[in-house]
């Protein structure tokens, strides 16, 4: 997954495990991670959090013309584990 961001802005992403998780099958922890250089926002308004299998990360800074990954591993209620990593490109708008 391939996604732009202004340098400036503070923004949502989203990781959406909906369509693969199970009947009755949840996602029990997660863990975000981010490469240097770009902010995982953790706070108020910016938390990170989980519902109905989507994961939602808020992301901040980084430096225009410059990629960045995120990885979300999360764990369920079955026992089953998987990570998705998504590319952040900052861009100035």
């Amino acid at each position: 997954m391939n996604y732009t961001k202004d340098p400036d802005a503070t923004l949502d992403f989203a990781f959406d495990w909906s369509e693969w998780l199970a009947t009755n099958e949840t996602i029990s922890t997660y863990t975000l991670t981010a490469s240097t250089g770009i902010t995982l926002e953790t706070e108020g308004a910016f938390a990170q959090s989980e519902s109905g299998g989507i994961v939602t990360v808020w992301l901040s800074g980084g430096t225009a013309g410059d990629w960045y990954t995120v990885a979300c591993k999360i764990t369920t209620n079955a026992g089953r584990t998987d990570e998705r990593t998504m590319n952040i490109h900052c861009v100035n708008r």
